[in-house]
């Protein structure tokens, strides 16, 4: 028996709305977290299915379910194009996305800074991104929690949905003795029901199939009833009966839909200042008079529990002090737990059905088309087997491909040579933005892809033709095979892989920024003193740019002054460039603009002057002095309109001028004339970029950008933040 390479997991493509169960490369166990074998994971029939219901929609349908989603495409085709915004969406809509998000397993392997938990440990998993229907998931520490002893592990696989009732309940405020009304009886009603009955409080319920207004009274509900006339009446008459006509204490919304009826009803049952809590995807059209005139109190739970959202909570382990915030995500995840030991709590009677794995696909279809009518719906997977620890996965799991697919036949039909090709993340950026250009290049042999994703790999190797998927940087590091490595991860990671790349032997090409820091950027230029490898390029595309090179031609050789207009927008609130462990913004992103300018001007920056916007805006205004004389000023704006052109390149010198607008139109003013050149399309010079990065690495040639033009511009970005800091101009 060998080691396992790879995994069952179920995915859906968002586009065409296909589900299916795959072969996935096993994720590694990185710190922080712990790798989980799953035994059962629980199906929402809420959640789940109202994502796989969109899927099978029509393009026009998905628009109509997320219009959020449809301004923010208006507002990118505005900025950067139709064809850039049309790629970019087709990349996210054309890949496979994960299902899933509470499991119970056994713990196989244990990261740095999980040492809490050990191997062969009972867990209940949580996270839409974690505790996937699959095999094997890696779990970060405050999403995992051990079952107690005596709570079955099919059980324990309600903990994450139970804790998104548990939040509601807690919303709510109950006390004994109060009186609750939960409208919508599926999963997290029933649950909502269970927890409600545990803490003493009197329940009456309303959904429209019967089979959960008697499963929810069995659980210990007054009265449940269908939401017409005549179940109203009878929901009526009990809560009047048990508040001496008062109303509903609290009211829980649980139910879905685009009818607005439950917070009708809602206003119409509750009493006089009573709680309204909403946890499903409720429509909310609150009529104004009936919520005035009882002065109801509508609040919103969000999911699990406090830390939902948070990276430094959810990733990074960063718990919340139980003095300040009693109930988090995971401490609600472990009372869940606790109540079902204590047997407080039981879900037993919530288990419509349990189906092996293999069998997802079907059981899926028969909760869409109504053949499975079920509240709580199990997978089942293979048992660990303790005595065969050789089957455990390896470290560096990895998916190949026995059979070249089209795409990589097409490439294969040369005798030419070709770089053989790793990438080291492939995310957004990566799969629209170079990975498309490598596919199509006869030079490029696109060999092995590393994600820390399981899914993002597998989609990677399905587009572009990649032989291997792995979810381990060293796997590919320690592929013999390559001539190059891509490093296209999170600003962090960029100077340690690089570093580990270089020392290879291999030729490098890094996503910006190079470093972070001057010790990260000295630990580079060590790195390649010492191995003797300068094959080092960083992704500074603009100066690639067709239509910025031609402007560059036109307007002649003279030094002259530039102006960059950035537009950068506001971040979201979940935006990993918030976490500062990444950098700031600026120092992310603002090599880009340096580079340009260094290379417009013809010559390597000296010194940097930044002033802030504020302690609350990531605002840099940037003034650069070159060595040759030039200058040039970069305005990185973060507060203006989301459809103002994001870049603009104004130059000025020898009696000529130029405009660069956002890689659409270039004008160059000369004598009594100027001259306007417009792009078809707005290209920002990736593809002519990687090519140029290809052609060199098969040639022998030199690398594109010098290794002092890359090191300069790092030093200069650092240089912006070390100004920002002490107030005055920084020597690069």
């Amino acid at each position: 028996m060998t080691e396992k390479d790879t995994m069952k997991q179920i995915a859906q493509n968002y586009k065409s709305g296909e589900l299916v169960v795959l072969d996935a490369p096993v994720p590694t166990c990185r710190p922080g977290g712990v790798l989980v074998q799953s035994l059962f994971s629980l199906i929402s029939t809420g959640t789940e299915m109202m994502k796989v219901h969109e899927a099978g929609l029509s393009m026009v349908g998905k628009a109509r379910a997320r219009p959020d989603q449809v301004r923010k495409v208006l507002d990118t085709v505005a900025q950067q194009g139709a064809m850039a915004t049309y790629k970019k969406v087709m990349n996210k809509l054309d890949s496979y996305t994960p299902l899933g998000y509470s499991l119970c397993g056994v713990v196989i392997e244990v990261g740095a800074g999980a040492e809490e938990f050990k191997v062969g440990q009972l867990v209940a998993a949580a996270g839409n991104d974690f505790a996937l229907h699959a095999e094997y998931n890696w779990i970060p520490v405050n999403l995992c929690a051990a079952v107690p002893r005596g709570v079955a592990p099919e059980h324990a696989a309600f903990a994450t949905v139970g804790a998104i009732a548990m939040q509601g309940v807690r919303r709510a405020e109950p006390q004994l003795g109060e009186t609750s009304l939960v409208i919508g009886l599926g999963l997290i009603g029933q649950l909502v029901v269970r927890l409600l009955v545990a803490a003493g409080v009197r329940v009456v319920g309303l959904d429209m199939i019967e089979a959960r207004c008697r499963l929810a009274e069995q659980a210990g509900a007054v009265a449940c009833a269908a939401p017409d006339d005549e179940g109203l009446a009878a929901v009526t008459a009990a809560l009047a009966e048990i508040t001496s006509g008062r109303g509903a204490d609290h009211v829980f919304l649980a139910a879905g839909g685009s009818s607005n009826a439950p917070v009708e009803v809602a206003a119409k049952l509750a009493r006089d200042r009573a709680r309204v809590v909403d946890i499903g995807k409720t429509k909310l059209d609150l009529p104004w008079n009936a919520y005035y005139d009882k002065e109801l109190d509508v609040r919103f739970s969000r999911s699990y529990g406090p830390g939902r959202y948070d990276d430094r909570y959810e990733l990074q382990g960063i718990d919340y002090p139980a003095g300040y915030v009693r109930w988090t995500e995971r401490r609600n995840i472990e009372c869940f737990l606790d109540l079902l030991a204590g047997k407080d709590l039981e879900v037993e009677t919530l288990v419509s059905g349990t189906f092996p794995m293999s069998d997802a696909v079907s059981v899926y279809a028969d909760l869409s088309s109504g053949a499975l009518k079920a509240v709580g719906v199990l997978l089942s997977y293979p048992a660990p087997d303790p005595e065969t620890p050789e089957t455990r996965p390896r470290p560096a799991a990895s998916l190949t491909r026995s059979t070249p697919t089209e795409n990589t036949k097409a490439r294969n039909g040369t005798a030419a040579k070709r770089l053989a090709i790793g990438f080291i993340g492939a995310g957004n950026y990566a799969s629209s933005m170079l990975l498309p250009h490598l596919a199509q290049l006869p030079g490029a042999n696109l060999v092995h892809v590393s994600t820390t994703r399981s899914l993002s790999a597998v989609n990677a190797q399905r587009r572009f033709g990649f032989t291997t998927a792995s979810t381990s940087a060293s796997a590919v590091l320690e592929d013999s095979s390559l001539d190059a490595i891509f490093v296209v991860t999170r600003h962090a990671t960029h100077a340690d892989l690089v570093c580990r790349a270089l020392e290879t032997g291999k030729a490098v090409f890094v996503e910006k920024p190079l470093a972070l820091t001057a010790e990260e950027l000295d630990r580079i230029t060590e790195t390649i003193a010492t191995t003797g490898n300068d094959r080092l390029m960083v992704g500074f595309n603009r100066r690639f740019a067709p239509l910025l090179a031609k402007m560059k031609t036109e307007f002649g050789p003279a030094s002259s002054s530039t102006r960059y207009l950035v537009n950068a927008g506001s971040l979201a609130a979940d935006s990993w460039y918030r976490d500062e462990g990444e950098g700031s913004r600026f120092t992310g992103e603002g090599g880009h603009f340096l580079d340009t300018l260094s290379w417009w001007t013809g010559s390597l920056p000296e010194e940097v002057y930044a002033v802030g916007g504020g302690p609350d805006s990531d605002d840099v205004q940037v003034t650069v002095r070159f060595a040759n004389g030039a200058s040039g000023v970069i305005s990185y704006l973060t507060g203006g309109n989301v459809r103002f052109p994001k870049e603009t390149l104004d130059a000025t010198g020898g009696g000529r001028s130029a405009r660069l607008d956002n890689f659409r139109k270039a004008t160059v003013w000369a004598g009594r004339g100027h001259e306007t050149t417009r792009a078809r399309s707005q290209d920002k010079g990736q593809q002519a970029e990687v090519a140029r990065f290809v052609e060199a690495c098969l040639s022998g040639a030199a690398m594109p950008i010098p290794l002092e033009s890359l090191a300069a511009t790092t030093r200069a970005t650092i240089a912006v933040r070390d100004s920002l800091l002490s107030g005055k101009p920084e020597q690069v």
